[in-house]
């Protein structure tokens, strides 16, 4: 795809568009000539080189790619129009094609029924299904995992209810025994599971917890932002069936375009599977929604503003690798293979250890025997190859406490309350045929950091 050639189409588009309703004169205050913009431009760019190089499967760090050509054309194209997708008189056509992507999603997830709208980020998503959490609850606590994303303590914060942090089990998922122990002593109204952790991908037990809603009365909220694409993979490469499955039955669901659904920054998405908690989004605004009687999307989000370039380029997208399993689940895939491959290398090297095996596309390592030094080990391989001008790669790390690694590693010695081991996220598909060289590497950078 000649990215080039698309984004000049856009631009005469759009000028095609603007020509239908006839000449005017623009404002001289806009004007810029080409000398001063060539030279900011300049600078611009120059800038812009300051930043590691998310495009290329040397970066295995943290959650970050460069979005597919499909939706940069997507959301130029309609970002030059600049649609703002609260009310239908600020962008008809892109708040037509929100509707279908999220239409697309909730099917994704096996929704009957839904509704549902894109955010600006998880966070906000999330925010909005502890909301109506809340008003359907009120008074009532929300537990979420250790291992859950720090979002899920601060909105609760935020929305002035009692946040409840529930342990985990050795593979890093909310341990539901722990869980029921919680609901049983606090007054819980909702339980945050998270599919695909963001420090290690683990997948918590939707399928079990559903039981705990049953004899507790509380909903199921389940936080896919970062892994919930990959239920498009579920009962193939490893990935079990019956979380995925379950998702179904949730209450709730966040996901994020713009991580594993290819788009740009921000573009998040939260639904619902009961459509009549849009009556806690309900309020009145005398210069808003008078151009249609149907519903408009800022009827149903906390958020006023948003770019409907994130829906173009959404729905663009998806024209071209629908949220199926032999369409962005492809893609999906090649990540999977390279963290399952990487995982196997690991097992063999007599450098580097396998922290747990990979439940999607992350893979967590470590080099040493002790807590101390494979704490110190972690933080010279991940700068050395940071600032190796020759030959760099790109790792991220995380913190993991004595207990938890005792309970995974037990010969690793002590000494120490925790230790960072590397994290590598291979959520790029050019993963697949890199991962070799990354191993080979970072062996190399182990060997130099621990002799």
């Amino acid at each position: 795809m000649d990215l080039s050639r698309w984004l000049a189409a856009a631009a005469a588009a759009n000028a095609e568009w603007a020509e239908s309703y006839g000449p005017f004169e623009p404002h001289p205050a806009l004007a810029v000539d080409d000398e001063r913009f060539a030279a900011a431009f300049g600078r611009l760019t120059e800038r812009l080189t300051d930043n590691y190089p998310f495009f290329h499967p040397r970066y295995a760090g943290q959650m970050l790619k460069p979005p597919h050509p499909a939706a940069v054309v997507g959301y130029l194209t309609a970002m030059l129009i600049n649609p703002n997708n609260h009310a239908l008189d600020g962008g008809p056509a892109t708040a037509a094609m929100e509707r279908e992507v999220v239409g697309q999603l909730a099917t994704m997830f096996g929704y009957d029924t839904h509704l549902g709208h894109l955010t600006t980020s998880g966070t906000i998503a999330n925010l909005e299904a502890l909301y109506v959490a809340r008003e359907l609850h009120p008074g009532k606590g929300i537990a979420y995992s250790t291992e859950a994303h720090y979002t899920h303590g601060r909105m609760c914060r935020v929305l002035g209810v009692a946040g409840h942090a529930v342990p985990v089990d050795d593979r890093g998922r909310m341990d539901l025994d722990a869980l029921e122990a919680l609901l049983r002593r606090e007054d819980i109204g909702t339980v945050v599971l998270t599919a695909g952790t963001t420090g290690l991908g683990a997948i918590e037990p939707v399928h079990e917890a559903l039981a705990l809603r049953e004899r507790y009365g509380v909903r199921i909220h389940v936080d896919a932002a970062y892994g919930g694409f990959f239920t498009l993979l579920a009962g193939d490469l490893g990935i079990p069936a019956e979380p995925w499955r379950a998702v179904a039955r949730a209450d709730s669901i966040v996901v994020d375009p713009h991580k594993h659904g290819l788009q740009p920054y921000g573009c998040g998405a939260v639904l619902f599977q009961d459509p009549a908690v849009g009556r806690f989004y309900l309020h009145d605004s005398p210069y808003t929604y008078f151009t249609s009687e149907e519903l408009h999307l800022g009827e149903i989000s906390l958020e006023c503003s948003r770019a409907g370039a994130s829906a173009a380029g959404l729905w663009l997208t998806f024209q071209l690798l629908p949220p199926t399993a032999d369409g962005l689940g492809r893609v999906l895939a090649a990540g999977r293979r390279a963290a399952l491959r990487w995982a196997e290398l690991i097992e063999e090297s007599d450098r580097l250890r396998l922290f747990q095996p990979p439940e999607l596309d992350i893979v967590a390592y470590f080099a040493g025997d002790s807590l101390a030094g494979i704490d110190e080990a972690s933080n010279r391989i991940m700068h050395a190859g940071m600032t190796d001008a020759d030959d760099p790669v790109f790792l991220s790390t995380l913190r993991v406490g004595a207990e938890r690694f005792a309970r995974r590693h037990p010969k690793v010695t002590g000494g120490a309350d925790g230790a960072r081991i590397l994290r590598s996220v291979l959520m790029k598909p050019e993963a697949e045929t890199y991962v070799e060289n990354l191993h080979r590497r970072i062996e190399r950078l182990a060997t130099q950091s621990i002799g």
